[in-house]
């Protein structure tokens, strides 16, 4: 039996050089074919079924068509929507995702980088907040020059580096206004899950939350300031944690969603009866808050656009200066904060 055709084949058909040949397939980053050769040996494949080496293609054009997303936790809905939004962006433009999750550890995000370097990935996203770690946060910005420096593309959701373009999450400024929103809604005893220490995210989300509410004179008790996992279960263990402490708090602040669910479950199993008993409020608006009884308010981001823009300020071509696109919240008042007396 004959073996599969080979761009050999096809170059014998069309009366043509290999080179030519492959240059009229798999493209090339440094020479072009003339259109009427290009037409012989494409009509030439078709005719023979060729089907061209996507290696072979990645080799010749210096890059593949794969954009690289990593996160942290493809299970938390906050990253899955953004990815979501992402490959959305890519198809339309004839790319695929590859989907990298870092699973919360440090420096994972740097090897990750490395490996979709090896593979001619045309763009890498990365999306989620990062650690205050200075020799990580060096070693991360390293690994992306060095790739931007071979000729790929780079584009943030989070926190921003130095030179790289960003979608940057207004954490503060949403903290500030649910602060504003829920003191304005009768609330003064406060509690809140602030995340794991040094996360830039959850850190300058509580932040906004506490400063704004001493400015108003409602202060937090440093007591009732738990650090938990950035999880479901991170925020299950911290409201557990809080309510032990027999504190006088009427709303509990989650740093995401995720942890605002897990709140949420707590209280029940501790017979509190959220937004009656305790008032709890989180941040993101992640998809699966549809769902969740009473309503969770919640400072809402436009998830699926984050990854739309990342992949066009990534794409904006080589010349493009590196840009952030600040994407501020929206407080979200539901049933699980209503109205005190």
């Amino acid at each position: 039996m004959p073996g599969p055709v080979t761009l050999s084949d096809v170059a014998r058909e069309a009366e043509v050089s290999l080179a030519t040949a492959s240059r009229a397939i798999n493209g090339s980053a440094n020479r072009t074919v003339r259109p009427e050769l290009r037409e012989r040996v494409l009509a030439a494949a078709e005719r023979l079924h060729y089907s061209p080496d996507a290696n072979a293609q990645a080799m010749a054009r210096g890059r593949t068509t794969t954009i690289g997303l990593i996160v942290h936790d493809i299970a938390d809905p906050y990253f899955s929507s953004i990815a979501a939004g992402v490959t959305a962006a890519a198809d339309q433009l004839g790319l695929v995702v590859t989907l990298l999750t870092t699973q919360h550890q440090r420096g994972r995000e740097q090897q990750f980088v490395e490996v979709l370097q090896s593979q001619r990935a045309r763009a890498i996203l990365i999306a989620g907040g990062r650690y205050d770690d200075a020799d990580g946060t060096e070693s991360l910005s390293q690994a992306l020059a060095g790739y931007m420096a071979s000729g790929g593309a780079v584009a943030l959701i989070g926190q921003p580096l130095p030179d790289v373009s960003t979608v940057a999450i207004g954490n503060t400024s949403g903290a500030i206004e649910l602060a504003q929103r829920m003191h304005g809604l009768g609330y003064r005893r406060f509690g809140v899950l602030a995340g794991p220490e040094g996360h830039i995210t959850a850190r300058d989300r509580r932040d906004g939350f506490v400063q704004t509410l001493a400015d108003l004179g409602a202060p937090v008790a440093p007591g009732a300031i738990v650090e938990c996992a950035f999880t479901r279960d991170g925020g299950y263990e911290g409201m557990r944690d809080l309510l032990s402490r027999d504190l006088a708090v009427d709303l509990v602040f989650a740093v995401n969603d995720v942890m605002a669910v897990g709140a949420m479950a707590a209280a029940r199993d501790a017979d509190r009866e959220v937004g009656a008993d305790v008032a709890v409020a989180g941040f993101d608006d992640i998809v699966t808050l549809r769902d969740v009884n009473p309503g969770l308010t919640t400072v809402r981001l436009p998830l699926d656009e984050l990854g739309a823009k990342a992949i066009e300020l990534a794409l904006a071509g080589p010349a493009a200066e590196a840009t952030v696109v600040e994407v501020d919240g929206e407080v979200v008042v539901r049933a699980s904060t209503p109205p005190r007396a």
